[in-house]
């Protein structure tokens, strides 16, 4: 509990000092998302038309769940390099420096997904009893965004280099998780694979509660949580290992 309240009262120090670096300061955390929004409505909504009326809504919904599992990753992975001094100066668990970034990376989309929720009560469609899912679904995320956040990072201080694996990783992981088209489109062999990513069931499932105003097969939040727990437990364990050992390594 304590470190608990140790990892809440750094996220909200990281938030704050991140705000003050803009004139703007918390605005620019709805400023950003309403332009990438207005940008993907003009291009995909009004000017191309591609993909349908729904494209667009269809995009949205899977552009702000990705943004916040790619950048937790990106960052979160280097959460030990980048607190390098204050490890060398202080005891921390060291599961508490990716837990911030984690942490506030789910502020920044807990305060934009009202902005995206909105957007789509909006242009038309219905709040219904299937956005009650969407706590449920956000609880998976965060696990799921956790787990690999904190196994990369007890992994990155000992090979440096991975540090560019992940960030190509992660471009070609949003191509494989349907951020930009319907992976139920491929058959055989490849929509099986495709299927199997937990990303890609993680961004279906944002769509079928928004767009199609439905409740997600419980399985599904079954199997995002085992993938949770399938990386989550190594990861415990390797961060409690390097605990006493990456000091000398960051």
């Amino acid at each position: 509990m304590h470190y608990l309240h140790l990892i809440l009262v750094k996220a909200w120090a990281e938030i704050k000092s991140e705000a003050s670096r803009a004139y703007i300061g918390f605005a620019w955390w709805f400023i950003e998302p309403v332009l990438h929004m207005g940008v993907f409505y003009l291009l995909f909504g009004m000017g191309l038309k591609f993909g349908g009326d729904n494209f667009v809504y269809f995009l949205l919904c899977g552009l702000l769940p990705w943004k916040w599992f790619s950048s937790t990753l990106n960052n979160g992975s280097q959460a030990l390099l980048a607190n390098a001094g204050l490890i060398n100066q202080v005891y921390l668990p060291k599961y508490v420096l990716p837990m911030v970034t984690v942490t506030v990376n789910t502020a920044k989309f807990l305060f934009v997904l009202p902005l995206l929720l909105l957007l789509l009560a909006g242009s038309g469609f219905a709040m219904g009893t299937s956005w009650l899912a969407l706590p449920v679904l956000i609880i998976c995320q965060f696990l799921l965004v956790a787990s690999f956040t904190a196994f990369l990072s007890g992994i990155v201080p000992f090979v440096p280099d991975l540090r560019y694996v992940i960030d190509n990783g992660l471009l070609l992981l949003m191509f494989l998780s349907g951020v930009f088209f319907d992976i139920s489109v491929f058959e055989g062999r490849l929509g099986t694979i495709l299927a199997l990513n937990p990303v890609a069931v993680l961004l279906d499932c944002y769509r079928i509660i928004l767009i199609d105003g439905e409740w997600p097969v419980a399985a599904r939040f079954g199997y995002l949580l085992v993938w949770a727990a399938v990386v989550g437990l190594p990861a415990w364990f390797l961060l409690n290992r390097i605990d006493r050992h990456v000091i000398k390594v960051v």
